[in-house]
């Protein structure tokens, strides 16, 4: 049969077919498409995290893993268990502090960068309770009329330093930075060239001075500074002589410096103020448990400082703040700047400050309830003792990734505290293991290992090695709680 001119023949009338193309010529199967988020959210594990964390960032985790889940993973078919795996990892990791607590094995007890001093039980309770509940901060419960919050510890800063008043602030750069913008504003005071001290994070005498609006006079010379030193450079426009104590490094061979009572003897004829910046400042004598000596304000006030500033955090074994003791008039001055409200101690360092000084009346059991004094005060062979133990646990652990020996070490105080004295303490040195090719940055990898567990570890490098000083990890539930995580370590390169 001939078709008609200008048709066109049957055979080629029918469509023109190529092999089928899945995800041309079908919608994509149902198990490509992840269901509705309704649904999504309504699967008994994706409740359970609304319970937990709210809808709302439950939504948004969701919302994340399935834009991911396009990008990369359309192809597959949509699998329920990593969705809720990163849905309840990606709600976990939000959840988590920020601040969280260590173990601090770096052989520094009062480490200013792992908070300092710890808390005795004493004063978490304290902190607790002025937390959840109102309390008489500026209120008197006698008169009922408004009180002063420096009433909760001055009786007992001038009962422990023999001072005839006290207050507090945050720190003690800001006790030290009020006591000069209150007592020597646009006027001189005269410092020892060699006690021009900086602090960590950037705390300098004379920069302080600049900021209160006092002018430095330097008087002596860098080791050696006498009395006819001070009594030259006094002048009309002298407001204060002020004393620092070199907490936080020594100065050795030729030196010579005037003693607290002598230069307090000169203040009072020439009528200026005598002040003492103790730093640390511990409240009790350290040598009767062996450690090296350390001024004490109780000794300062003695000695005639008229105003003597320390921390709260440091030696003193409490929570951050800066103190100011002395004679009455000079710290009703200081109170009265304007200053000190912007400075002044919230309830929860106030309640924990109160607790701790309130250990400090019984001298006897201090060692045993101030915890930052009782891991000063411990014994090596009792540190010894601990690394033996937990170094078998720990070389099992990285197995034949490293090697794990037991050290005697030597810890520091801390915090610009006793700078040159060291305690005798035992490390667990963990190195790269025999024949390593290239083991200069396995200390490293060590040190982040350990960062990265549950409870961050942290050491510090010495000697090509990762050590961890045990002098701060406590015996029972700490070294506990250490030992369980070690299985946990994951070392990102094997050697």
């Amino acid at each position: 049969m001939r078709s008609q001119v200008g048709s066109t023949p049957t055979l080629f009338r029918q469509p023109f077919m190529t092999p089928a193309d899945p995800a041309r010529s079908s919608p994509r199967p149902a198990l490509h498409r992840p269901p509705s988020l309704d649904r999504l959210l309504d699967r008994p594990a994706l409740r359970t995290l609304v319970d937990i964390h709210g809808r709302g960032p439950v939504l948004a985790a969701a919302r994340a893993y399935l834009a991911g889940w396009r990008e990369s993973a359309a192809d597959q078919p949509f699998d329920p268990a990593p969705f809720e795996d990163h849905c309840r990892a990606a709600l976990e990791a939000r959840a988590a502090p920020h601040l969280k607590p260590v173990f601090n094995l770096t052989g520094t007890v009062l480490h200013t960068n792992l908070g300092r001093a710890l808390a005795p039980p004493e004063a978490v309770q304290a902190v607790a309770e002025a937390m959840a509940r109102p309390t008489n901060l500026e209120y008197d419960l006698a008169s009922g009329q408004r009180g002063d919050r420096d009433d909760h510890i001055e009786g007992l800063l001038r009962e422990l330093t023999g001072a005839e008043a006290a207050t507090a602030v945050n720190n003690n750069a800001a006790a030290v930075l009020l006591l000069l913008g209150t007592l020597a504003s646009g006027k001189e005071v005269l410092v020892s060239r060699g006690e021009l001290v900086e602090i960590g994070g950037a705390f300098r005498i004379p920069d302080i001075m600049r900021r209160a609006g006092a002018r430095l006079v330097e008087v002596g010379t860098t080791n050696r500074t006498h009395l006819r030193d001070y009594a030259e450079a006094i002048s009309p426009r002298t407001a204060l002589v002020m004393k620092v104590h070199t907490s936080n490094y020594a100065v050795q061979g030729f030196t010579a410096a005037v003693p607290e009572p002598e230069l307090a003897a000169l203040c009072r004829e020439r009528g200026i103020p005598f002040a003492v910046d103790l730093g640390s400042g511990s409240l009790v004598d350290l040598t009767r448990w062996g450690l090296p000596a350390e001024p004490t304000p109780a000794q300062t006030v003695a000695h005639g400082a008229q105003l003597v500033t320390f921390s709260g955090d440091k030696l003193l074994g409490g929570p951050q703040a800066g103190l100011i003791v002395g004679e009455k008039s000079l710290v009703a001055r200081i109170k009265r700047n304007p200053l000190k409200r912007a400075l002044r101690l919230d309830k929860m360092t106030i309640a924990a400050l109160e607790a701790v000084l309130k250990l400090y009346r019984d001298p006897d059991r201090l060692a045993q309830r101030l915890p930052s004094l009782r891991l000063l005060t411990r014994s090596a062979a009792n540190i010894h003792a601990l690394a033996e133990r937990v170094a078998p646990p720990l070389a099992r652990a990285l197995g034949d990734r490293a090697t794990v020996q037991v050290r005697p070490c030597r810890s520091q105080i801390g915090s610009g505290s006793l700078p040159v004295d060291r305690l005798d303490s035992a490390c667990l040195a963990i190195g790269a293991p025999a024949g390593m090719k290239r083991a200069g940055g396995y200390p490293d990898r060590l040190a982040a290992a350990f960062r990265a567990l549950p409870v961050p570890v942290i050491g510090r490098i010495e000697d090509g090695q990762f050590r961890l000083d045990l002098r701060c990890l406590d015996e029972g539930d700490d070294e506990r709680a250490f030992v369980a995580q070690l299985a946990l370590l994951n070392l990102t390169q094997r050697p």
